[in-house]
């Protein structure tokens, strides 16, 4: 079988922008029908929605029966070795860690996506051979190729993370710096206020970071509007919101429509 590879690892070292979107709802048919609409990435919530590892597993599979260049994204809700060790080895390539508020949780959080030995000596993932990330066996080669491909994004959510924002980001491993703004605005003492200019200037301060260590630099976006400032701004990795935030807003819109 031919070698373990990424190719959203490859594709976070361009410019060109990344478009991808939340799933919020634990449904491997949602994962699976919004992967054959073009995103490039889909990204699994373990944080603030209930997936857990079985969850997490069916919609890899969902995803990957779609056919589609779409990549699956994880985000993990803790750096505890166990699970990341799940999500790894259920065929996860690309791993979101939130709240990283310093350079050291950032090698933490890498050094958990990588095997001991193979360039990172110091890795702390466990070693199981049949497991689905290496087909079960028959990827003979992924143990020695997951350390260079899995793709590790740290999320800026906090005033502290963003006071160590530039040794984060330089920290060796690390492919995107990640931020969720309602977090970050909430943390900077403007909740619910994404817009306030304290909170615009630490965003345009995580886009320097990424732009002078040479990552990309991603956001959550909650509409196409704020996606295409955010990208003005020096993001490319963009979600546009989430599964759960347009199955609402569409229904809502639609009955609203009837209903006058």
């Amino acid at each position: 079988m031919s070698a373990f590879t990424n190719p959203l690892k490859e594709r976070l070292k361009e410019a060109e922008p990344l478009y991808g979107l939340w799933l919020s709802l634990g449904s491997p048919d949602a994962a699976e029908a919004l992967a054959h609409t073009g995103f490039d990435w889909l990204c699994i919530d373990m944080e603030h929605a209930p997936n857990d590892s079985a969850d997490v597993t069916a919609q890899l599979r969902a995803i990957a029966a779609a056919h589609m260049p779409t990549e699956p994204v994880v985000r993990v809700p803790a750096d505890e070795p166990w699970l990341v060790k799940r999500v790894l080895d259920a065929g996860a390539r690309t791993l979101m860690f939130p709240n990283i508020e310093s350079a050291e949780a950032a090698a933490r959080v890498v050094r958990l996506t990588r095997y001991p030995g193979a360039g990172s000596p110091d890795g702390l993932r466990g070693v199981a051979g049949v497991v689905r990330a290496s087909a079960f066996g028959a990827r003979r080669d992924y143990l020695q190729s997951a350390n260079t491909q899995i793709a590790t994004i740290v999320q800026i959510e906090s005033a502290r993370g963003l006071e160590e924002v530039e040794r984060i980001a330089a920290t060796p491993g690390v492919d995107c710096l990640f931020v969720g703004p309602a977090d970050l605005a909430a943390s900077l003492g403007h909740l619910g206020d994404t817009k306030h200019p304290d909170v615009l200037a630490a965003l345009a301060r995580v886009a320097a970071a990424a732009r002078q260590a040479a990552v990309a630099a991603g956001i959550f976006a909650l509409d196409p509007a704020s996606a295409r400032q955010y990208r003005e701004a020096g993001f490319q990795f963009i979600s546009l919101a989430a599964d759960v935030l347009w199955l609402v807003r569409a229904a809502r819109s639609a009955l609203q429509e009837v209903r006058t």
